[in-house]
């Protein structure tokens, strides 16, 4: 058996290969730990196949695993408390970054502050040229001080750019060492190691990233193995990159920022597959409507997008990644999206969620705000009986509550039209950033196929389908699982299996040559 799982904001996902099918397994996820969320989905499995938790990790041969720890930390800011070492006289190449604006003539708009604080950056005696020469030996007492800071600083991660270290780095090993031995099991990043690109201000954002992460991901990656291996699980672990290729484990460790958006890479590859499968149109469009996020991409002829201009959080308004990754567009606005109204009486949905805890009204796990899946609901579009295969009973009456109260009298309407309004408020907000990727760049949608996938992909594909033109609409029968499928596909395109069970598996057809070597992908 082969294992993959996806943990998104709101569910996790497992995909389990099992004598040539997938099958598709959904449990909540648990913020506060991930690990458990993973667990939880292979007690759901194994509950189906009739066997222990433990028989069924003991049967696994190779467990995929893709997440957005590492970007929900960036984004909630809880990575750690990082320092910055560059060249001596170059403290702001954070704040400078590359300049531009998305709206140029928009100067309401607050200049983005440095990833690391220019209080926590501290600059180095020592350089080299452009052309590999050493014009200043490195200043090893300056450095030292600087450790001694450090450690007063409390410190928990530091990262290290120095300018044409790509073209010599015996500067910044000697540093390295240096820190290593005033403080011992302070993760350290060195940008020639992590990224020998010449941009300095995309190496430098990128080693910043990779240390801030280190430790959190360090205990996240680390406490899974663990996990995995308590609960009877002795095969190998991959994780995800934000390339939508996969590695080992220690290697995430090592370089956490290579798992920046590791989980939302899969869909396109998913997709790709089934438009080839499918789908007549040369280009297709793919999206993945989770709890929280909604993930939208575009595959041209069969290519899978790649991007140079991964940023944080929107363009110019946000630090890019300085790392290449599949190119694709997230916004909020996931199942769980929260539906709220203005001082000025105007309908918004998201980018606030629910997420798995409290989650929506209607899980009765102490929500008190009306989201999508709250309105979807009132309106019937959920049975509340059936809901993740009835493991989860749905309150309806406190849905309609909900909506009444926070959405409904506000805009004087009924429950039902207000949930409507939610609905297409919903879809508008993904309509557009649809039209981002495809008339915004001079594409035309109607020429494009377009295949839904995440949980709440059903609550309005056929909707976003027909506001974009699109004349073929797909849903896989592992849609509900489209990014976990994604991770089984991308390994080895599964030896040519083809989605054609209602119950979420794929059965066999001629195979297809893999276009990975399973051993060193």
């Amino acid at each position: 058996m082969r294992f993959a799982t996806d943990t998104g904001g709101t569910f996790t996902d497992l995909v389990i290969e099992r004598e040539g099918q997938l099958h598709l397994f959904k449990s909540p996820t648990v913020p506060s730990n991930p690990v458990e969320g993973v667990l939880g989905a292979f007690s759901v499995a194994a509950e189906a196949f009739g066997m222990e938790r433990s028989e069924l990790l003991g049967r696994g041969t190779q467990f995929i695993h893709g997440t957005t720890h590492a970007i929900n930390a960036i984004v909630t800011g809880r990575v750690a408390r990082t320092a910055l070492l560059v060249s001596d006289g170059h403290p702001e190449i954070l704040l400078l970054r590359e300049g531009g604006r998305e709206k140029p003539f928009d100067h309401t708009v607050r200049y983005q502050r440095a990833f690391i604080p220019r209080s926590r950056t501290f600059e180095v005696p020592g350089r080299f040229t452009a052309q590999g020469a050493e014009l200043r030996p490195l200043d090893e007492a300056a450095v030292i001080r600087i450790a001694e800071q450090l450690r007063e600083d409390n410190i928990e991660a530091i990262a290290v750019s120095l300018l044409w270290s790509i073209l010599d780095p015996r500067h910044e090993l000697r540093v390295e060492e240096i820190l290593n031995e005033r403080l011992p099991g302070v993760p350290v990043t060195l940008s020639h190691r992590l990224n020998p690109s010449l941009r300095e201000y995309r190496r430098t954002i990128s080693t910043a990233i990779d240390a801030s992460l280190k430790p959190l991901m360090d205990r996240s990656i680390g406490g899974l193995e663990a996990a995995m291996l308590d609960a009877g699980f002795s095969g190998k672990v991959l994780v995800l990159t934000s390339q939508g290729t996969m590695v080992n484990a220690d290697e995430i460790r090592r370089a956490p920022i290579l798992a920046l958006n590791s989980g939302p890479s899969m869909a396109p590859i998913a997709g790709n597959y089934v438009a080839a499968t499918d789908s007549s149109e040369a280009d297709t469009i793919v999206f993945d409507t989770g709890g929280t996020t909604f993930d939208v991409s575009l595959v041209r002829a069969g290519h899978v997008p790649f991007t140079h201009e991964s940023w944080l959080g929107r363009p110019y308004q946000s630090d890019l990644t300085g790392f290449p990754s599949v190119d694709v567009k997230s916004v909020g606005a996931g199942g769980g999206s929260i539906a709220w109204v203005d001082d000025g009486g105007v309908l918004h949905v998201g980018p606030q969620s629910a997420g798995s805890v409290p989650g929506p009204v209607c899980y009765g796990a102490g929500g008190t705000e009306p989201t999508v899946s709250d309105a979807a609901l009132v309106l019937g579009y959920i049975d509340p009986d059936y809901f993740l295969g009835g493991r989860i009973r749905l309150d309806l009456a406190a849905s309609r509550r909900a909506i009444a109260d926070k959405v409904a009298g506000p805009l004087g309407l009924s429950s039902e039209a207000a949930a409507l309004a939610i609905l297409d408020v919903w879809t508008e907000n993904m309509v557009q950033a649809i039209a981002d990727i495809t008339v915004n760049q001079g594409i035309d949608p109607t020429t494009a196929s377009i295949i839904g996938g995440g949980g709440a992909a059903g609550l309005n594909a056929v909707a976003i389908a027909a506001r974009m033109g699109c004349p073929t609409l797909l849903i896989p029968e592992v849609g509900a699982g489209l990014s976990a499928a994604g991770e089984a596909i991308a390994r080895d395109i599964l030896s040519g299996m083809a989605f054609l069970s209602t119950h979420g598996e794929f059965a066999e057809e001629e195979p297809v040559p893999a276009t990975t070597d399973p051993e060193t992908d």
